[in-house]
């Protein structure tokens, strides 16, 4: 018999939540009048799924100020279907406030919303209200006979012939879901521990320590963590911040005044990493006048050229230098239009002669030099990556007072607004992020730098980080971290380049890290099921993908005509399913790709055989909605 077409999307949290949202918004165009049943597949609630879930302590916040946080589309976002404004969070949280959105929450958290003002960081708690808020919206604005289907729990394969139905197996159930089209909205994964995890962790079994591998730190056990005993934490990201929130104030800690009052539940926190400081603290001010034109020297037409390049690309080599002009392009810009003053030739002399140098040539670092002559002006990546680099003290009690002083130097630059070159070069980030979405998988270091200047913590966090180092219950390591397991002392050690010599004994180890998304280590079921069936994966174990329409690459390089991918697992992967009003959102092109793409193959395939599209069954098999 005839059956109605399905879509299966296995992902019920932002990601999932903006695909049903562009659906929404392409439908009357390319699906009009049409019957479909879309079945939501995830354990977690749908708008949050798992990393936004109510379900975690309320001492956690976002990383982003309210008015930085939006889930719609504006006319900054380069896609085909169109613009459906909506509210960013703190509109949203203006509009409970004046009853123009009624919703239903415990009066903890109706509080937090009705406080809430744009250049606060909201908990999580609250971005997991207005993501889910946004869902019912994307499902309320779906045309009649569209129809969204929840189910919670795994989804664990999918099986089905490349030009036929596909079959979704769920956990706990006999029968699949079956599908015309499935989309893997995933979003963050469990990993299986690298090699060297397995081996600290069988240390520390032997010895009777505790070693946590990487985790989204909401969900690990920091119990385990004794009070008042050292802890060695590697990572300074924002996992740490976490972590650090959850073992301080988590355990009964204040702050009173601007410094930590201790419960004496803490551990003693030792944070190391490779850098050896944490992020760039969230800019604290908004933009004002004219932006810089971006993208400027690495635009789509530039992006093109560089995948048409025979052999495989070198990221250092050929990318990188055209990412260093496009932020400096930015900086400069804004240097020359905002702060005149500290700049000593006229900006159309500058840009002349900026365009035409090479990329990191030295005719350019010597323009740079002459036109800008106060060398905190100019913009120098290589030295923001290497913070520490011929940075050496005596001892660890010395590196803590000079690590304090970086913080607060940090603090005070990312809110002083005589600087806002910086937020230029954020701004160009994004721009870039969202070309280098286009060529794959570039490698780990460029999404970490990215996040290390784009995607800090907020200001006040590191404030209170400040305050538990006056405490003494956090401790810095340094740079260049190493960690060592000493068999014979039955401990873990940990020293850095920054202080030669001298190590840190503990009988923990935290690595305060999210796992790398790899699908050779996966815990995800449904992705390690889809690599063993022939999907292609990258040497870093990202899954590939058509970056124009997020199909799924097999390992002959054919896109899947009927599954798709779309998140951080995949070489497509964006700087986040939210962001920035007016900042152009990769994400959200890539969704409006992906939901045109599924609608117009839907709206075919009902347009070319209306009474079996099967796979040889008649359809019964598909569980009823």
């Amino acid at each position: 018999m005839s059956v109605g077409p399905a879509l299966v999307i296995v992902g019920a949290g932002p990601r999932g939540t903006g695909l049903i949202e562009r659906i929404a918004a392409n439908a009357p165009e390319l699906y009009e009048g049409r019957r479909l049943d879309i079945h939501l597949v995830d354990p977690y609630p749908p708008g949050g799924g798992r990393i936004w879930r109510h379900d975690q302590s309320p001492l956690l916040w976002m990383n982003s100020m309210a008015e930085d946080v939006t889930m719609f589309t504006d006319d900054t976002v380069q896609q085909e279907g169109p613009i459906r404004p909506g509210p960013a969070l703190h509109a949203w949280a203006a509009d409970v406030r004046d009853g123009r959105v009624t919703l239903g929450a415990e009066p903890e958290l109706l509080a937090q919303i009705q406080a809430l003002g744009g250049q606060d960081f909201p908990s999580r708690r609250l971005q997991s209200a207005y993501l889910g808020w946004v869902y019912e919206q994307a499902v309320a604005a779906l045309p009649a006979g569209i129809i969204v289907h929840e189910h919670r729990g795994h989804a664990l394969r999918v099986t089905g012939q490349r030009d036929g139905r596909q079959h979704v197996w769920l956990e706990g159930r006999d029968e699949p879901l079956t599908a015309d089209l499935v989309v893997l909205t995933i979003g963050h994964l469990d990993a299986e521990p690298a090699p060297e995890h397995v081996e600290l962790t069988e240390f520390a079994n032997r010895h009777g320590l505790v070693h946590l591998p990487p985790d989204f730190t909401a969900d690990s056990d920091l119990t385990t963590l004794p009070a008042g005993e050292p802890v060695i934490v590697r990572g300074f990201g924002l996992a740490f911040i976490d972590l650090m929130v959850l073992l301080t104030e988590g355990r009964g800690g204040r702050y009173e005044n601007g410094e930590y009052l201790p419960s004496g539940k803490e551990p003693v926190l030792h944070i190391g990493s490779r850098r050896g400081v944490p992020y760039h603290s969230k800019i604290g001010y908004g933009w004002q006048g004219e932006r810089p034109p971006l993208p400027r020297f690495l635009g789509p037409d530039r992006t093109e050229e560089l995948l048409s390049r025979p052999g495989p690309l070198d990221f250092r080599r050929d990318v990188w230098p055209l990412v260093d002009k496009e932020l400096g392009y930015a900086h400069y810009h804004r240097l020359f239009a905002a702060h005149a003053e500290r700049t000593t030739v006229d900006w159309q002399v500058f840009e002349e002669k900026y365009t035409a140098a090479d990329p990191g040539s030295q005719e350019l670092r010597a323009l740079v030099v002459a036109a800008v002559p106060d060398p905190a002006d100019r913009l120098d990546l290589e030295a923001l990556d290497h913070p520490l680099d011929g940075v050496h003290h005596p001892s660890y009690d010395a590196l803590q007072v000079g690590l304090r002083e970086y913080i607060t130097a940090d603090l005070d630059r990312r809110h002083d607004p005589t600087h806002s070159e910086d937020l230029a070069v954020f701004l160009g980030l994004l721009s870039v992020y969202g070309q280098l979405m286009r060529l794959g998988d570039i490698g780990g270091w460029w999404h970490g730098f990215f996040s290390y200047l784009a995607s800090g913590p907020p200001g006040p966090r590191l404030h209170q980080l400040l305050a538990l180092s006056r405490a003494g219950v956090v401790r810095f390591l340094g740079a260049g971290m190493t960690v060592e397991a000493d068999e014979e002392r039955g401990v873990f050690r940990a020293g850095s380049a920054t202080v030669a010599g001298e190590w840190i004994e503990a009988r923990a180890l935290v690595e305060a890290r999210l796992p790398d998304p790899s699908l050779e280590r996966t815990r995800s079921p449904i992705l390690q099921a889809l690599y063993e069936d022939g999907a292609a994966a990258t040497a870093t174990g990202l899954l590939s993908v058509d970056p124009d329409d997020g199909r799924i690459l097999g390992r002959d390089g054919r896109p899947h005509p009927r599954r798709f991918a779309l998140g951080p697992h995949t070489t497509a992967r964006a700087s986040g399913a939210f962001t920035r009003p007016r900042t152009g959102g990769p994400a959200f092109r890539q969704n409006d790709a992906t939901a045109r793409t599924a609608l117009a193959f839907l709206r075919d395939l009902l347009c070319s055989d209306g009474v079996d599209r099967s796979d040889g069954t008649d359809g019964g098999d598909r569980l009823s909605a």
